[in-house]
């Protein structure tokens, strides 16, 4: 059993003390005193003496409370939220708990408009101790000189479009470049996506790419054969991606442009592995 305070915004194991008409209350080890467990919070198991996974946040008057439910992002990460409402003081954002997220004006870099996503940074106010959001996405990067290494694979989370191409946070911490001529379609908002770092400047911008490095050409169309040939094995010998199917479409299943899964699957043909067709490919 953990004998770890309880914070706002982490999860904790807490012991329940108590049953009562709105829900369990469980000891926070801390200041923040008894917390409360609705109800309709609590999933799997939960008796009185028994230690239970809670996150902590504040309810809609500022009262520490605690869930069983994992949100869609913890304090301290990056996500991409969807806006369900907005105010005369700020938006909400869904990020999957009874309590929705308050992103507030003043952490707003431009409009919100409801039902659509956008990359946000999770933190908990100090001064309030409330969970919130930001779009000021530069300001929650790492501040410490990054450490890659040229051609290093990366986790990206596309956040903007700019003149060049597209702005990806850098595993979590730290913000890069993909030019536009290193993507075959137009990334959304939030999308991850696997990098590599192409280029690492002198004035600490770092250049991506989403083409994995130290291939030659014929061991990528090489490569690219193959992932065709497992998806055909997968899906009983027939796919409806073909040389009429989008670019976007090619990208999105496959991560190479048009071009590149023309170049396969004519390489595929004249080894007499598939036919090709108007609706699709075919093993043979």
């Amino acid at each position: 059993m953990s004998n770890i305070p309880a914070e706002i915004g982490k999860r904790a194991q807490l012991t329940v003390l108590k049953k009562t008409a709105p829900g369990f209350f469980l000891d926070s080890l801390g200041e923040l005193g008894n917390i409360l467990l609705p109800y309709n919070e609590v999933q799997g198991p939960c008796e009185v003496g028994e230690s239970v996974d809670v996150f902590i946040y504040c309810d809609s008057e500022d009262r520490p409370i605690a869930t069983m439910k994992h949100p869609k992002a913890m304090p301290g990460e990056f996500a991409c939220l969807e806006c369900i409402s907005a105010t005369s003081i700020g938006s909400f954002l869904d990020w999957g708990l009874v309590k929705d997220l308050f992103i507030p004006f003043r952490e707003q870099n431009s409009r919100i408009d409801v039902g659509k996503s956008y990359v946000v940074y999770v933190y908990v106010d100090p001064e309030s101790d409330r969970i919130v959001a930001s779009r000021r996405i530069n300001r929650f990067l790492s501040k410490e000189e990054p450490n890659y290494t040229l051609d290093q694979q990366v986790d990206l989370m596309v956040y903007a479009k700019t003149d060049l191409g597209y702005k990806a946070i850098i595993n979590g911490q730290h913000t890069g470049v993909l030019f536009a001529n290193e993507v075959f379609r137009k990334p959304a908002p939030g999308e991850r996506l696997t990098g590599y770092i192409a280029k690492l400047r002198s004035d600490g911008k770092i250049d991506l790419t989403l083409q994995r490095p130290g291939q030659s050409t014929k061991e990528k169309i090489d490569d690219l054969e193959a992932r065709i040939e497992q998806q055909l094995t997968t899906r009983n010998g027939f796919w409806s991606l073909c040389d009429s199917s989008p670019a976007e479409e090619i990208y999105q299943q496959l991560g190479v442009s048009k071009k590149a899964f023309k170049k396969a699957t004519g390489a595929l043909f004249k080894k007499r592995k598939i036919t090709i067709a108007k609706d699709g490919i075919r093993s043979i």
